[in-house]
C-alpha cells in the first residue's frame, strides 16, 4: 500500500495538480470529442446511404410502376407504344436486378411475371388487368418501406406460380373472345396471338425406305418377262381357245 500513498501524495502536490490540469484532462477532452465526432460522422454517413439506397430503389419502383401501367393497356397501344412501353420494362427490370439490396432478383422476377399477365388481361377482361396492376403497384411500394417482409411474399408467390395448376379457365376464355371481338370491330386489326406450345420433337419424316420402296415397286410396277420366255396370257378365253387347238 505504500505506493497507493505515494501516488495519493503527489496527486495532490503541486507537481501533481500542474500535470492534472495541463495534460491528463486535455488529452482525456480530445479522446472523448473524436469518439464522439466519428459516432456522428458514422451515423451521418449511414444516413446518407439509406436515404441513397431509398431514392434509388424509388426510382426503380416508380419505373417498373410505369411499366405495370404501359401493361395494363397494353393491347390499346399502338406497335411504336408496344415497342416503347417494352424497352422502359427491360430498363426498369435490369435497374431492380443491379441495386444492392437483398430480394431485388426477386422483385423482378416477381414483376416481371405480373407484367405479363397484365398483357395477357389487357385485352381479355380489362378489370382483371386494372385488379393486378393495384395489387402490382401496392406490393412494390410495401417493397419500397419493408423489403424484408416484400421479399418473403415475393418468393411465396413465385414458388406458388412454379406449382401451379395453369389450366384456364372456361370463363376468362369467353371473355378474351368477347373482348378480342370488340377490340377488332373497333380497329379492323386482328388481334396477335403468340404460339402457346412449341413443337417437342421433330416432324414424322416422309421420306421412302428401301423396305417401303421396294414393296411399292412390286406392287405398283408390272414385272416385264425374261427374254425368250412367252409373255404371260391374262385372258381366259384366249386361253381356252389355245388348248381346243
Amino acid at each position: 500500500m505504500q505506493w497507493w500513498n505515494d501516488f495519493v501524495d503527489w496527486f495532490y502536490s503541486e507537481d501533481g495538480q500542474r500535470i492534472l490540469v495541463s495534460a491528463v484532462i486535455p488529452f482525456l477532452a480530445i479522446v472523448v470529442a473524436g469518439i464522439i465526432g466519428a459516432l456522428i460522422g458514422r451515423g451521418a454517413t449511414k444516413r446518407i446511404v439509406a436515404q441513397r439506397d431509398h431514392e434509388t430503389r424509388a426510382a426503380a419502383v416508380t419505373a417498373l410502376i410505369s411499366a405495370g401501367q404501359n401493361a395494363a393497356r397494353w393491347h390499346s397501344q399502338s406497335p411504336a407504344a408496344r415497342e416503347h412501353a417494352e424497352h422502359l420494362a427491360n430498363d426498369a427490370d435490369v435497374m431492380v436486378r443491379l441495386l444492392p439490396i437483398p430480394g431485388a432478383a426477386l422483385a423482378a422476377d416477381w414483376a416481371s411475371h405480373q407484367l405479363a399477365d397484365m398483357r395477357v388481361n389487357s385485352v381479355s377482361f380489362s378489370y382483371q388487368a386494372d385488379q393486378t396492376l393495384a395489387e402490382y403497384r401496392e406490393r412494390l411500394v410495401l417493397w419500397l418501406h419493408k423489403p424484408n417482409k416484400a421479399r418473403k411474399l415475393f418468393a411465396a408467390d413465385l414458388e406458388r406460380w412454379r406449382y401451379e395448376d395453369q389450366a384456364a379457365d372456361p370463363v376468362v376464355i369467353e371473355q378474351q373472345k368477347w373482348a378480342e371481338e370488340q377490340f377488332t370491330a373497333a380497329t379492323s386489326q386482328p388481334v396477335a396471338h403468340e404460339p402457346l406450345v412449341e413443337p417437342s420433337g421433330p416432324a414424322e419424316s416422309t421420306a421412302v425406305t428401301p423396305a417401303t420402296a421396294s414393296l411399292t415397286d412390286r406392287y405398283a410396277a408390272p414385272v416385264a418377262p425374261a427374254p425368250g420366255t412367252a409373255e404371260p396370257t391374262t385372258d381366259t378365253g384366249e386361253r381356252d381357245a389355245q388348248a381346243r387347238d
